[in-house]
């Protein structure tokens, strides 16, 4: 597949996720970054002259920042931060389940483009425990998924959390910083998340409710189970949001009252 050219932002870039990025830019087949041309000057006779910008893998105009969802089809974390004030896209190899901002395609295409904030959802079939009976027999494609979460948690984004279930990751790279609940969150089921955090605070239980259903676990066979157990639950996408708003943007006009609800 070929690269999109780079993202094209309707103001100049201005944040510190752009640092180090000519490497990566000379490595990949995207083309340079330029900033599109808005108007140019008025003419003699009065009229404006306009030059269209050229096609973009994403567009968008600047609110709280950026975040981008990597690895999520539900758009519901990324609705999660919409609501909150951020410019937040998802981005998966699937389309979005509904409507929202998001890029259809491979995360690599746009790891670059000056996010403030990523959460990663990389696959886990290849990764998680509960399969460890098909390790010796997908050691490839162990080592490629393993490679893609190294990626991840090193592209050049000021704060990232990348999550997953209880997985090699803990053994071949490092452990989580943080293991979630479902029912910390509102959600009265057992499904164990674990975390990897860069620049962003542990989460901490914003809903203790009761029940400890192991819910995922008992869900039948069917050809949309993976989906099913990959999904994150609202609760914690709500977390996600109202907390690493407030440490991100602690001055923000996203002080609103939807951060005590």
């Amino acid at each position: 597949m070929t690269p999109p050219s780079a993202l094209e932002k309707r103001e100049a870039p201005n944040c510190n996720s752009c640092n180090g990025l000519e490497e990566l830019k000379r490595e990949s087949a995207n083309a340079p970054h330029e900033l599109p041309q808005r108007e140019q000057p008025l003419r003699m006779d009065n009229t404006l002259t306009l030059e269209l910008p050229k096609p973009a893998a994403v567009s968008s105009m600047r609110l709280l920042g950026r975040v981008l969802v990597a690895c999520e089809y539900s758009g519901t974390v990324r609705d999660a931060f919409a609501a909150r004030g951020w410019d937040a896209w998802s981005c998966d190899l699937l389309p979005s389940e509904k409507p929202g901002n998001h890029y259809q395609g491979d995360a690599r295409d746009i790891l670059g483009e000056c996010w403030d904030i990523m959460v990663a959802h990389p696959p886990c079939t290849h990764l998680a425990v509960s399969g460890a009976r098909w390790f010796k027999d997908k050691v490839r494609e162990q080592a490629e998924a393993l490679d893609f979460v190294r990626l991840l948690l090193a592209a050049p984004i000021p704060h990232i959390a990348l999550e997953n279930p209880v997985s090699v990751i803990s053994s071949k790279i490092r452990k989580p910083d943080q293991v979630i609940q479902p029912w910390q969150h509102g959600h009265g089921e057992t499904k164990a998340t674990c975390l990897w955090l860069k620049n962003l605070p542990r989460l901490t239980p914003s809903n203790i409710v009761e029940g400890r259903e192991g819910r995922v676990w008992k869900m039948p066979p069917s050809a949309d189970r993976w989906k099913e157990r990959s999904r994150t639950l609202p609760g914690v996408a709500g977390a996600m949001a109202n907390q690493w708003t407030l440490a991100t943007r602690p001055k923000s006009h996203a002080r609103r009252t939807w951060l005590t609800n």
